[in-house]
This record gives C-alpha cells, structure tokens and sequence, in this order.
C-alpha cells in the first residue's frame, strides 16, 4: 500500500488592479516562489520584493513560512499588490487571532479597488476627447 504525504499549506486569493494571484504559504524556510521561478528572478526591481513581504515582515515570520504563487493578468506592480494581498489572506487563516489586528491596521487585508476606467464612446480613451473648435 502506497502512503500519501500530504503538506499542510494555508491558501489566500489576492487581487489588485487586473492581477490576480493564487497563493499557498507552507511552514517552511522563507522560500518565496512566483508562477515558478524564484523572486528574484521573477520580479526585477527591489521595491516589489520588499511590496510581497511586507505582510511576513510585519507579522515577524519572514523566515517561518514557505510562499508558492501563480498569477495572472495586469502589469508586474498590479501582480505584486496582489501577492501581498493573498499572502495576507493565507496568514489569516494560518493564525488568525495572532496577526489580524497587526495585518488590518497596516492595511494589507483591504482590497485595493482602484482599476482602469472604461473607455466612454464618442471620446478616444476614458476622458481624452479630441480638441474643441469653436469655428
């Protein structure tokens, strides 16, 4: 008989602009992995690494935790705000009297609803009409 190991993972959806981002956190080494590549390798600039651990570092378990992430849609800011969204959310149900008052008061459980206005007809983009001419 085959036995079948299963790991205990806590999971979080997080969402910001178009992105998406599935994320699984498993206890581990701090290891953190976007859509299968390391984040370094995923994400170029300092300032979105530091943006995806902000929750891990405001709850101290920056190295307590192993992060798995797939995502999709938006740009490569939207995809880290929603990272850092769905790290949250997983963390909650990891230890949810531990870190809910320290995640809500930075801000980091609400979703950031701001998107991309649609484009209205008669005008080129959301608002951008063309130039007015008296005569």
């Amino acid at each position: 008989m085959v036995k079948k190991t299963t790991k205990v993972y806590f999971y979080g959806t997080g969402r910001r602009k178009n992105a998406i981002a599935c994320v699984r956190i498993f206890p581990g080494t701090g290891v953190i992995t976007v859509n299968d590549k390391d984040i370094d390798e995923y994400f170029g600039m300092e300032t979105l690494k530091l943006i995806i651990r902000q929750p891990l570092v405001a709850t101290g378990t920056i190295g307590k935790f192993d992060v798995i992430c797939k995502t999709i849609g938006g740009g490569v800011s939207g995809q880290a705000g929603a990272i850092r969204h769905g790290i949250s959310r997983a963390l909650l149900k990891a230890d949810e009297e531990a870190y809910k008052a320290i995640l809500k008061k930075a801000g980091f459980l609400t979703r950031d609803s701001r998107m991309k206005e649609r484009k209205k007809p008669g005008l080129k983009k959301a608002r951008k009409a063309s130039q007015f001419s008296k005569r």
